[in-house]
């Protein structure tokens, strides 16, 4: 026999599953052409020197990651490694500067020493309000940083920040980071795709 809780499993499960959906099917009206337009706007930097640079905390650090791992590894097809780094990765050098100049500091010291104008800073946090990335927006736009926002429901200061903001429109942070990483595949697929007509036309 089903018992209560099953029942109240079931029906969780299955509303988590809805709210994706139904997100989902929103990112698919509204957010392809943002998706696409930030994969060829990699495609037309990175082989040419610049970097990525990819930030978050929590759930949102190991989407960053995700993001970095495509770019130096391989999304899909196999192509050359561009120059792509998770701030958060470094252990060593997070907890240095976390402890010598506090928590709002770690990603926009590192900012500071690794990007360059014309990079990329990809800033993602589900609340759209995380201290240290703000502070990482700060400095990136001062280095003249191209700075991206991955956020949930806006308005918030992040997105308000940021060159260029995707916005998930959902309640559970949950459903937020699952789109997320739907997105950043979009964005890589973009990215191939674009780099495969550049070597076509070229």
């Amino acid at each position: 026999m089903t018992s209560q809780l099953d029942r109240v499993g079931t029906s969780a499960a299955a509303d988590h599953c809805l709210a994706l959906e139904q997100t989902l099917a929103r990112l698919r009206r509204t957010q392809i052409p943002l998706l696409t337009g930030w994969g060829e706007t990699l495609a037309a930097r990175l082989p040419s020197g610049s970097r990525l640079l990819a930030a978050g905390n929590g759930g949102s650090a190991a989407q960053a990651q995700h993001l970095t791992a495509e770019l130096v590894g391989r999304y899909r097809d196999d192509r050359p490694a561009y120059s792509a780094i998770a701030l958060h990765a470094e252990t060593s050098t997070l907890t240095a500067i976390g402890n010598d100049y506090g928590f709002e500091e770690l990603f926009a010291r590192q900012v500071a020493a690794h990007g360059r104008p014309g990079d990329v800073l990809v800033a993602m946090s589900t609340s759209g309000s995380s201290r240290n990335l703000l502070r990482a927006v700060e400095v990136a736009r001062d280095l003249g940083i191209t700075v991206w926002a991955m956020t949930g429901p806006q308005p918030n200061p992040l997105a308000a920040a940021a060159d260029s903001a995707l916005c998930v429109d959902a309640d559970a942070t949950a459903t937020v980071q699952e789109a997320h990483l739907v997105a950043l595949h979009l964005m890589c697929a973009a990215f191939d795709e674009a780099l495969l007509g550049r070597r076509l036309s070229a």
